[in-house]
């Protein structure tokens, strides 16, 4: 019998990407009415603080107890409660915004600690969760149908309204990010968005459309940005990307065309490069310069390299 699986990466590809590996048990069907208080009552509960969109650590570490939450201001009453880690409740509370010009140093943003390195990636898995859910429950504090104030329910994971009994869901924004590849003349398309750090390049990218497969989608975003038609779509890898709440699909595809034409309002330079020049960034020895590895554009680029 054939093996279906037979040249798939174990474990997958993804997991040595920035945000993914949460060690959590999330265990839908235990989250019934009053599991936040119960969950917060126990003494080994611990929590994540998130303000302004930025974990807040004490000393080395972003997990708090209750006491430790209380004393910086964060109201328990208003947890979610995320999963559990052996046994122990893991949640999150939100605070309000930074008032700070410059955050305090120990509000960490996710994107600095993912590229530092400075906590294991389990631990930026959960806090990426953390992050997501409390944005979605600040923005989502009236109901979308009848614009009355809704409540928490199955733990944090839903939103329900009183008045007219709707469920509201928290929402993952899909987002294609592709390596396009001229198979012919072994070269790859980088682009540069105005947003980037200076000298980086990486690939290009875009929201998934209504109605959109991920394949279309890599199609359309790819010749709307740079004017390159796109043959083969293969997935590769994805990540979670809690700012605030999108998953990165990343593929592989085949370039069918070589002109470029930019979208100007989207990018401000895109181009072929040759294995040898990307080599030559990937190792820091190049005018232009890749994502940092916590990136999927960066194992996708690597991953090319590698064959």
């Amino acid at each position: 019998m054939t093996d279906p699986f037979a040249g798939l990466p174990a474990p997958d590809a993804a997991t040595a990407i920035g945000y993914v590996g949460g060690r959590l048990e999330r265990l839908s069907e235990q989250r019934g009415p009053g599991v936040v208080g119960e969950a917060a009552a126990d003494p080994a509960a611990r929590w994540y603080l998130i303000t302004g969109g930025r974990a807040v650590f004490n000393g080395d570490t972003a997990l708090h107890d209750r006491t430790a939450v209380e004393a910086a201001g964060f109201e328990v009453a208003t947890s979610i409660l995320l999963g559990w880690q052996g046994g122990a409740p893991r949640l999150a509370v939100a605070g309000p915004a930074d008032e700070h010009d410059e955050p305090p140093d120990h509000h960490v943003d996710l994107r600095t600690l993912a590229v530092e390195g400075r906590v294991d990636g389990a631990t930026l898995g959960d806090l990426a969760l953390a992050r997501s859910l409390t944005h979605w429950h600040q923005r989502h504090r009236f109901c979308a149908n009848c614009g009355a104030t809704t409540r928490i329910a199955a733990g944090g994971y839903r939103r329900e309204c009183p008045a007219c009994g709707a469920f509201h869901f928290p929402r993952t924004d899909p987002v294609v990010i592709m390596l396009i590849i001229d198979t012919v003349r072994d070269e790859v398309l980088l682009g540069r968005s105005p947003r980037f750090a200076p000298g980086v390049v990486s690939c290009l990218a875009g929201f998934m459309e209504p109605g959109e497969t991920i394949e279309d989608a890599v199609r359309r975003e790819t010749l709307e940005e740079s004017g390159i038609r796109v043959g083969r779509v293969r997935y590769v890898a994805s990540q979670p990307w809690p700012f605030p709440s999108s998953l990165m699909i990343g593929c592989l595809a085949e370039g069918l065309s070589r002109d470029i034409h930019i979208d100007d309002d989207e990018l401000e330079d895109c181009r072929w490069f040759g294995r040898a020049d990307v080599t030559a960034m990937l190792a820091g020895e190049h005018a232009f310069r890749l994502p940092p590895p916590m990136a999927i554009a960066h194992h996708l680029i690597h991953g090319w390299v590698d064959g």
